[in-house]
């Protein structure tokens, strides 16, 4: 190998990590031979009596079962080395190893992991809505974390990356109208001031900034006319051709310096978000705390403690002092603020792995996702127990409900997003093939409804975001 400026110690490190998912790419690689074996078989065998496996689900076998954890595992790995990146080097080394067609190994459950040798075989629900690629929003030179929606005028995207930026997009045009570099490490979440010109990131740096931004939106233009069924059956093949060259946005405004840096973190801060109002913010971070922090001094007001392991993700609820806080505890905890003397804490315990996200929606309901491979609805006013819970095929990352219809979008790690309603009902999968979608591991959902055209953004680790129209009225008349 090359000459490498990585310190000997991480270079070793990661070398061995490599060589680690290398071996169990092979073992996948050989167990996805005997399932396809299997199938080949138990085709041939039932086309004399008139039948095929096609609706049938080989995810339940062991098999499938055991590669699956596997790969589950190597992608947690993978998504910790990057959330918890503050070299500034360390984004770049896909390059120093040869570039991502050779990193293709270590990004295996990334990617979709073995998915791609069942998917022909998935069961199809007939459920059909137009779902139409609107925009690609391409510019970060590594994975996108999460992405958010302005709340004020002009309304742009904003997106948070593991290459140490945040960038702020016009929606219609998809430029990049605005960067911001003033975090050490991989920017981990975005968030915007209900009222204000302002932005909240969380970065593997152990902080989280406040920083004001001044945007101008340049002229719209028509957006193109791609558009596809909300199809199970849709191509998954991958297109590494189409790469993102990552070579950055072009030259746009750059700001360096944070209004309020909060820093009383003793690790990753994984997320941020704005209490009702914007006078108070709350962070959730990896030393297993979260704290709620003054806007106009930065003062720390609280420290909330309490789960066992990693924070994941902290959320608001849009009307009350509420936070829900997800570890990888298994569990999420709801935290009250709404009485000034009284801050209690419920603690609900429905998964069996890292709950990635949990959401408040518009009523009365949280959404929660998990690594286990579902997502649960429950009902504030009793939470003992969920009232919906929804089953899927791959780790779910965080998700978003939709303001209005309540429409909840599952970003996943095998590269799909689904759209299923409160109840647990599916009601689409976004079109995904060799032409469109997402390359990598969907990371994040949010959802635009002010907008008519572009209502809903996803991004993931293919380093790009996309705008799609859901056509929500044709969605819920299938439903």
């Amino acid at each position: 190998m090359e000459d490498s400026k990585l310190p000997l110690a991480l270079r070793n490190n990661l070398l061995d990590l490599f060589g680690q998912i290398e071996r169990e790419f092979e073992n996948l690689y050989i167990e996805n031979i005997e399932l396809r074996r299997e199938i080949d078989s138990l085709n041939e065998r039932l086309t004399g009596d008139g039948q095929t496996v096609e609706g049938g689900d080989p995810t339940k076998g062991a098999l499938k079962t055991k590669a699956s954890h596997s790969t589950s595992q190597l992608s947690q790995k993978l998504k910790t080395t990057y959330k918890a990146s503050t070299s500034k080097r360390l984004y770049t080394f896909q390059s120093k190893i040869g570039g991502p067609r050779n990193f293709s190994v270590a990004t295996w459950e990334l990617w979709g992991g073995d998915s791609w040798i069942v998917s022909s075989f998935k069961a199809t629900t007939g459920s059909r809505a137009l779902c139409q690629l609107l925009k690609e929003y391409m510019g970060h030179r590594d994975g996108i974390w999460d992405l958010s929606v302005t709340r004020t005028q002009p309304v742009v995207l904003g997106t948070a990356s593991a290459d140490h930026s945040a960038l702020l997009w016009s929606i219609e045009t998809g430029k990049c109208l605005l960067r911001y570099a003033g975090h050490a490490g991989s920017v981990n979440s975005i968030k915007f001031h209900p009222t204000e010109q302002m932005a909240l990131t969380a970065s593997g740096d152990q902080t989280a900034h406040i920083w004001r931004y001044m945007v101008q939106l340049p002229a719209p233009q028509p957006p193109p006319d791609v558009s596809a069924p909300c199809d199970d059956d849709q191509d998954s093949s991958d297109r590494e051709e189409g790469e993102v060259d990552g070579e950055g946005p072009c030259e746009v405004p750059t700001v360096r310096v944070a209004t309020a840096t909060l820093k009383s973190h003793q690790g990753v801060v994984i997320a941020a978000d704005w209490l009702v109002g914007g006078r108070q913010v709350v962070t959730a971070s990896w030393d297993r705390a979260a704290n709620l922090y003054e806007v106009e001094t930065s003062e720390l007001v609280h420290t909330l403690t309490g789960h066992d392991q990693e924070l994941t993700h902290c959320c608001t609820h849009p009307t009350q002092r509420l936070v829900v806080t997800s570890s990888r505890d298994t569990t999420f905890r709801l935290w009250d603020f709404r009485d000034p003397s009284i801050h209690s804490v419920n603690v609900f315990q429905g998964h069996t792995d890292t709950v990635t996200s949990a959401v408040f929606t518009v009523g009365d309901n949280v959404v929660s996702g998990s690594d286990d491979r579902t997502v649960k609805v429950w009902d504030l006013k009793n939470m003992r127990s969920p009232i919906a819970t929804i089953r899927t095929d791959s780790a779910v990352n965080r998700l978003s409900v939709s303001a209005n219809q309540r429409i909840i979008a599952l970003p996943h790690d095998n590269r799909q997003v689904r759209l299923f309603d409160m109840s647990g009902v599916r009601l689409a999968r976004l079109p995904r093939s060799n032409r469109m979608g997402h390359r990598r591991m969907v990371c994040c959902t949010a959802w635009n409804e002010e907008n008519q055209s572009c209502n809903l953004f996803t991004c993931g680790f293919d380093r790009q975001a996309i705008g799609w129209n859901i056509n929500i009225p044709a969605l819920l008349q299938e439903k």
